[in-house]
């Protein structure tokens, strides 16, 4: 079995319209979500055997607070390029692409591509709000071939809308 998590960076702040995109930090309303949303997965007893994020700073910075909340190393968060100003199937590749010893995955980005990914797997997807989860169950023993697998297990949750 392998489970996807499927993670929209929380709210980020455009205080300062200087800032390139990649820099912008996260508001105080994305912190607030970030926290929250961590509980809900503590609730639901989620332990990734790894955190991959987007290099932006609100990607970062939402993926770094989500491992805090789960006991998660900070320094065992992967970075990767290719979570950033990516496509659904560049994220495909990076999960094809994970060791196969790992159960439980979740992957920080952005959208469209988050939403666009999410709703491949799982059509009632249809928008991922900042600081949503999508989680997918794949029957599966390896994370090759994951992109054109169905999902046996299903969930949505967001910070204004709660699970499904």
């Amino acid at each position: 079995m392998k489970a996807l998590f499927l993670i929209r960076h929380a709210k980020s702040s455009w205080a300062d319209a200087t800032l390139p995109d990649r820099d912008r930090p996260l508001q105080q309303r994305g912190e607030h979500d970030v926290a929250m949303m961590t509980k809900r997965l503590l609730q639901r007893k989620v332990q990734p055997d790894l955190i991959i994020s987007s290099p932006a700073v609100r990607a970062l910075a939402t993926a770094k607070g989500i491992a805090k909340g789960l006991a998660y190393e900070h320094k065992a968060i992967v970075v990767n390029d290719r979570l950033y100003a990516a496509t659904a199937d560049a994220l495909i590749e990076v999960i094809e692409g994970l060791d196969d010893k790992l159960g439980c995955v979740l992957l920080v980005g952005h959208n469209p591509e988050i939403t666009e990914l999410a709703h491949h797997f799982w059509s009632q997807v249809n928008h991922m709000p900042t600081c949503a989860i999508a989680e997918f169950g794949f029957d599966v023993k390896t994370w090759k071939g994951i992109g054109r697998a169905r999902p046996v297990r299903t969930a949505f949750d967001s910070p204004k809308s709660g699970s499904v």
